[in-house]
């Protein structure tokens, strides 16, 4: 369901390799979900989401080093963006999740894709040019 798609990419290899990675992880999440062999999947949940904090902490930090060697005007702005996206990460009520972990997961699915995409493509994309 969540793919890195042609119009995603910035042209800089780096970046669009992590950009893939983070669309993997949400699909990870995306395809627990919908895996009705397990039926508590609260640990597997949490470990998902997880996993996808710490990449996207060290995205942020690979993407904003290259912003910075090539003096990208619009740095700070950019790392605002990403200070968001990982508070937003970082205030996940993990309770909320274990006591409707579908719910839960869906709206968090929701944010991660639509802020991923419009991220890429309204910020990202210009690394690039």
């Amino acid at each position: 369901m969540f793919e890195m798609k042609p119009e995603y990419m910035t042209g800089i290899t780096l970046i669009d390799e992590e950009h893939q990675k983070l669309f993997e992880l949400a699909d990870q999440l995306y395809e627990l979900l919908n895996n009705d062999f397990i039926h508590d999947k609260f640990d597997y949940i949490v470990e998902v989401i997880y996993g996808l904090k710490e990449y996207a902490k060290k995205h942020f930090t690979d993407e904003e080093d290259y912003m910075m060697s090539i003096n990208y005007k619009r740095l700070f702005s950019h790392k605002i963006e990403h200070q968001a996206f990982l508070e937003k990460m970082e205030g996940l009520d993990l309770e909320s999740i274990d006591e409707d972990q579908k719910q839960t997961c869906l709206e968090l699915l929701g944010f991660v894709s639509d802020w991923l995409v419009n991220h890429i493509l309204g910020n990202d994309i210009l690394i690039g040019k």
